[in-house]
Formats: structure tokens, sequence, C-alpha cells
């Protein structure tokens, strides 16, 4: 008898095109480790992961997150010296150039820009048109700031569905409390989320509401990815 093969998915990871705060001079852009970790564990499934800016052209990256801890954590140091996994984040397309027909999940990365600029109304609608088809939504540490705005049937998508993110005392350990725009934590809990977080800052806490898949922090993308990768299977 001859085995069913596995069905290879395909996965949109979203990534900012914002590089500095607003209010202070520090830079910031994507947490390199939190798409790292996860194309690691969906790539290793036989999944198609593709990256998508939201304005398009080169993506930023946080420079806190190129520090030596951080690429020290999985394998995001040899990505970061793969010159063809780094090309994959130079000329993106924009998040008005992709369709949520051709994919099976979206997955939002974290770093401090998506707090200027996972507002961007074609994300927003992106992101409700993935819900309403059915397929998996998954979010990293300050990803989840690409919910707050879906709507589903004229009410919030986040409203009365279980979910985590960044901290607010992530935020204070991080000294960027006084930096960003908003308190992702407090936001998620006005939208109507049920909001949890670890017992302790920065310990890894993946939170699976259905098909929406959410991580507390940079030590949740792997957990994420392992999350919706299960999803993909059950498919």
């Amino acid at each position: 008898m001859f085995g069913s093969k596995k069905r290879s998915a395909r996965i949109l990871a979203i990534v900012t095109s914002v590089g500095e705060y607003e209010k202070v001079g520090y830079r910031t852009g994507l947490w390199l480790g939190e798409l790292t970790h996860f194309i690691d564990v969906a790539e290793k499934a036989g999944h198609q992961v593709d990256v998508v800016s939201i304005a398009g052209g080169d993506v930023p990256l946080d420079p806190e997150s190129l520090s030596a801890p951080m690429l020290l954590m999985g394998d995001t140091g040899k990505r970061y010296q793969d010159r063809e996994f780094m090309n994959r984040l130079r000329a993106t397309p924009s998040v008005g150039q992709v369709s949520a027909s051709d994919y099976d999940a979206i997955y939002l990365t974290g770093g401090h820009g998506v707090m200027f600029d996972f507002d961007d109304p074609r994300l927003v609608t992106l992101v409700g048109e993935f819900w309403r088809q059915g397929k998996v939504v998954s979010a990293v540490c300050h990803g989840p700031a690409g919910l707050l705005e879906v709507s589903v049937d004229g009410k919030p998508l986040l409203k009365g569905r279980k979910v985590t993110g960044f901290s607010a005392a992530e935020e204070k350990l991080a000294k960027r409390d006084e930096a960003v725009p908003y308190s992702l934590q407090d936001e998620l809990k006005a939208r109507g989320g049920k909001y949890s977080k670890a017992l302790r800052p920065m310990v890894e806490k993946v939170v699976v509401d259905g098909k929406l898949v959410t991580g507390q922090n940079p030590m949740s993308a792997k957990g994420v990815a392992e999350a919706v990768v299960g999803l993909l299977g059950k498919k």
C-alpha cells in the first residue's frame, strides 16, 4: 500500500518596512531571529515561505537582533552569514502585490518597526481575507500589532479569542516602553483579546486558539512555527 504524500503548503511571512522610531533616534526593523526560526521549522517540514514587506524593497533589520547573543539562538547566525538567505530580504514584494488565495497561512513577524506600519490598510484587509478563507493566521512578539485593526463580520478578529504578544513588562525590560507608540499588551486587551503571558519575561509562550497562533516574544518564534506546521498538517 502506498502512503499519501504530504502536500507542501505556501506560507506568507510579512515583515516591516520601518527602520527607525518616530520619537527617539533608535533604529529598528525586522527582528531577524523571528523570521529565521520560523523559516527553519517550516522549510524543514517541506513548506514554502515567501517574504513580503509592507512597502516592498529592502528590509531593515533591528540592530538589537544582530547582537552576538541573538545570533547564537538557533541558526540565526548561520542565516545571517548566508548570502542566498539574506538576498530574500532584498527587493521584496509589497503587501499589496500578494493574495490570500495563493497561500495556506500567514505569519506576522516582529521587531518594533511593525508598530509603525502593521496598521497598513492593505495588510489589515489581507489578514481578514486569510481568516475568512479559513486559513491559519499567526504572529509573534510585536507581530500581533497586525491583528489589531482586523474585523470579521463587523467585530474585531481578536474579540473573545486567546492571544499573546510582547508584554508591557518585556517592553520596559527592553527600555523601549517610552519609545513605542502604544502598549501592545493593552491594545490586544482593548480589542477584546483574552491576553495571557508567561510567568517570567522573555520566556517562550505560544497560544493557539483554533487557527489563530500567537507567540509572546522572540523566544516563541520556533514554537509558533511548530504550531502552524501542526495545523497545516491537519488539513
